[in-house]
């Protein structure tokens, strides 16, 4: 009677035990909710050589730019939007690292635009926008347009730089659309980087 029992039990334990198990490998994993960090969207790490902490007022490296030639086309600049980053590239390798802040994100878009641009013609040492009650200096435009450019951080109406805005540089977007840049940077950019300069723009 007792071997009648038992093995009604056992086989009910065992089921049970594997229906426990088949639903604990069905259940869906719970995804992690950490924030991606900027770093991990930058396609280069940064060099050993990147100032830090980020200094508006300097080069972001502490190595010399790199010379480019008057007429030279093995240049690119590459824009990683959410990692901060501006990498000047000779035949596909990076020479120099440019910290940086572009567009801010509203509904997971950056007011800057992804894609493919050339450098152009256009540049200047200084500009200001009335409407949106802010300028820059050492620009070079990037779009035919002359809406989107590389520039320095922020100037107010007074000509000074905007240290608020200008301290959110290479840790956050945070402009209107156009790339800035710290003060030597955007200045070499300005005065070295070649007309017809491939401009790719990417989110990482």
């Amino acid at each position: 009677m007792k071997d009648n029992l038992l093995k009604p039990l056992a086989t009910f334990f065992i089921l049970l035990i594997c229906a426990i198990s088949l639903a604990r490998v069905s259940m869906p994993q719970k995804q992690s909710t950490a924030k991606k960090t900027a770093a991990s969207y930058r396609p280069y790490k940064d060099p050993k050589t990147l100032n830090v902490p980020i200094n508006w007022r300097k080069p972001s490296q502490s190595i010399p730019y790199p010379k480019v030639k008057r007429l030279e086309n093995d240049l690119t600049i590459r824009v990683s939007l959410k990692g901060n980053r501006v990498y000047i590239l000779r035949d596909n390798h990076v020479v120099y690292t440019m910290v940086s802040s572009a567009g801010e994100y509203h509904n997971g878009k950056s007011y800057t635009p992804t894609g493919t641009f050339k450098i152009q013609n256009n540049r200047g040492s200084s500009f200001y926008n009335p409407k949106l009650n802010e300028g820059a200096n050492y620009w070079t435009s990037f779009d035919t347009d002359n809406v989107y450019l590389f520039h320095s951080v922020p100037v107010k109406n007074n000509g000074k730089y905007n240290k608020k805005e200008a301290k959110k540089l290479g840790v956050k977007p945070s402009s209107h659309g156009c790339i800035r840049l710290s003060v030597p940077d955007a200045y070499w950019i300005m005065k070295h980087v070649p007309a017809n300069t491939e401009v790719i723009i990417k989110n990482n």
